[in-house]
């Protein structure tokens, strides 16, 4: 921080560039994905472990719960892919630690994400409910 008080953010230029092109990427997904729901319209991926196994992976139904997200319908989103529900407003912690951390220091910090104890629980919680929502009582999990 300056003397100001105001928070100085200390990217080199070219990292500036990267960070608008990212933010415009993303505004621009969301803005197609708003606007074209994934239901309607087949220009969306299809997930490739579903199509060979005929099984839901984590992701599946992840493009159609943030159309719905996107339209304010929360409860159809969690009905699609509850995963992703749950996992964004900890990504978005996450995100705005960094950033803060980031513009404070002008360095990399520390991430919490680099952590083994926090990898090894997101990957057992992922694993977990690809195969949670496989399973013959699985309704409330696809």
């Amino acid at each position: 921080m300056n003397a100001g008080g105001d928070t100085e953010w200390k990217f080199r230029p070219r990292a500036r560039v990267l960070w608008m092109l990212g933010v415009l990427v993303i505004l621009g997904s969301a803005l197609l994905l708003h606007r074209f729901n994934p239901i309607e319209h087949g220009f969306y991926p299809k997930c490739m472990f579903h199509v060979m196994t005929g099984l839901d992976c984590p992701g599946c139904g992840g493009l159609r719960a943030a159309h719905q997200l996107l339209h304010g319908n929360v409860r159809a989103a969690l009905e699609l892919n509850p995963l992703l529900v749950c996992m964004l407003p900890i990504a978005g912690a996450f995100t705005l630690q960094w950033l803060i951390a980031r513009a404070q220091s002008g360095r990399r910090s520390v991430m919490l994400l680099q952590k083994p104890m926090v990898l090894w629980s997101f990957a057992i919680v992922v694993i977990t409910f690809g195969l949670l929502r496989n399973l013959p009582w699985r309704a409330w999990l696809s």
